[in-house]
């Protein structure tokens, strides 16, 4: 008889473990890039984000009820499409996860750069390399056996709030400086609203991390759908709550020059360090979650032949994948050191979109009589991830595109290789 988890966490435990997967880089980096970018509309971007990503929520969760295994889509795409769509699903949440750790990194060297700035000179490139360098702390901390555990998630959870509402009060303790709009700007930020939809987009996913409880959780059926209902309204109202403080702080004038960065927004108040220090603990638990999630991905594909087998190899303990993990701080750390934040951001919304619109269509592929979640819902789930897909920049698409024909042609050749030698 097969070994199963026991069912012990409450929906109280789900909405916890949801708002842990999903805190970190998205509240103290992609509010302010899409300020940036949608100016006045910021709060319509972060619904539309918010839409999108409980539609695909209810997808995952369906899935999750019908097929319960770990690898989310890339099994999913398995059993429900084909085993290309199962390759590219898996491609793409390696690449989306790498480059959402890239983004951690890259925000967190960001954050130390301009307190390291304030008393001696460093060159630009030192962001890069402090991220780099970062992952690599991390890759080791995973390789030694460190792991993101439920009380370890609970503090960091607290201390990203606390982050957020230091940022919230602080922004409101200050006088709000001039709106001025005018025919220009509002058409460029009108222009930018599906844009920064697709970026914040990124900033919602974690939700998985609920739906792959099946086994976890108690009357799963009714408690995982309403665990991430819960998780993305909480999630919605606090990105909401930052955005108006940004738009509050900042004026519409001066977006371009705020940055990404939040806690620059409040330099002068006495809340400052507490912004930093939740923006820097948040992202630190993102990274180290991230690399632990991402390697075991690639450890899966290794084993099914998708990536080379070598990366399949564990210790002699066989309590970890030192190959699989090194090669996910390499897709890591060359993003990192080869792109910017928004570079590495848009990046991830990007594959993270299309790997979700899988994620729909494989939904769409359960038999009537085993749904709980309606048909529609995987419908406007779908149109709505490659909707906002196509407001990505084409530079970024044809990466995406070509970094996944990759793969795939290296499973054919792998496929024909063995198959010449049998």
């Amino acid at each position: 008889m097969t070994q199963q988890l026991v069912r012990e966490t409450t929906l109280v435990g789900a909405i916890i473990l949801g708002l842990g997967s999903i805190l970190g880089t998205g509240a103290y980096v992609s509010v302010g890039l899409s300020a940036e970018l949608v100016g006045p509309n910021l709060v319509f971007a972060i619904v539309i984000a918010a839409v999108t990503a409980l539609l695909n929520g209810l997808s995952s969760a369906q899935l999750a009820a019908v097929h319960p295994v770990s690898g989310g889509t890339y099994e999913y795409g398995y059993k429900f499409l084909n085993p290309t769509a199962g390759l590219t699903a898996g491609t793409l949440f390696v690449l989306a996860k790498s480059a959402s750790a890239a983004t951690a990194a890259l925000a967190v060297a960001w954050y130390l750069h301009g307190y390291i700035s304030s008393f001696m000179n460093t060159p630009a490139w030192a962001i890069n390399a402090i991220a780099a360098a970062l992952l690599l702390v991390f890759t080791a901390f995973v390789l030694s056996g460190v792991r993101r555990t439920n009380w370890l998630n609970a503090i960091l959870v607290t201390i990203s709030v606390a982050g957020l509402v230091a940022f919230i009060v602080a922004a409101y303790g200050q006088p709000s400086p001039p709106q001025i709009f005018t025919e220009a700007s509002l058409q460029h930020y009108d222009n930018g609203l599906f844009f920064a939809a697709a970026l914040m987009f990124v900033a919602f996913t974690g939700y998985g991390r609920i739906a792959t409880m099946g086994e976890e959780v108690m009357n799963p059926r009714h408690t995982i759908p309403k665990a991430i209902v819960l998780t993305l309204a909480l999630i919605s109202l606090l990105y909401i709550a930052v955005g108006l403080a940004i738009l509050h702080v900042s004026g519409t004038a001066s977006f371009a020059q705020s940055n990404f960065n939040i806690a620059n927004l409040v330099e002068n108040s006495p809340w400052h360090s507490v912004v930093l220090v939740g923006g820097i603990v948040a992202m630190c638990g993102v990274i180290l979650n991230l690399v632990l999630g991402v390697s075991r991905v690639v450890l899966a594909m290794g084993r099914r032949g998708d990536l080379p087998q070598r990366l399949a190899t564990l210790d002699s303990e066989q309590k970890s994948a030192p190959a699989a993990t090194w090669a996910t701080f390499a897709v890591m750390a060359a993003i990192a050191l080869l792109g910017g934040v928004e570079t590495a951001w848009t990046f991830s919304a990007f594959t993270v979109l299309i790997y979700y619109g899988l994620t729909n269509l494989a939904a769409l592929k359960i038999p009537q009589a085993q749904r709980f979640v309606p048909k529609w819902v995987s419908i406007l789930g779908l149109i709505a991830c490659f909707g906002l897909a196509v407001f990505i920049p084409w530079q970024t698409i044809a990466l995406g595109i070509v970094l996944v024909l990759c793969v795939i042609v290296f499973k054919r050749i792998t496929n024909n290789a063995r198959a010449a030698n049998i």
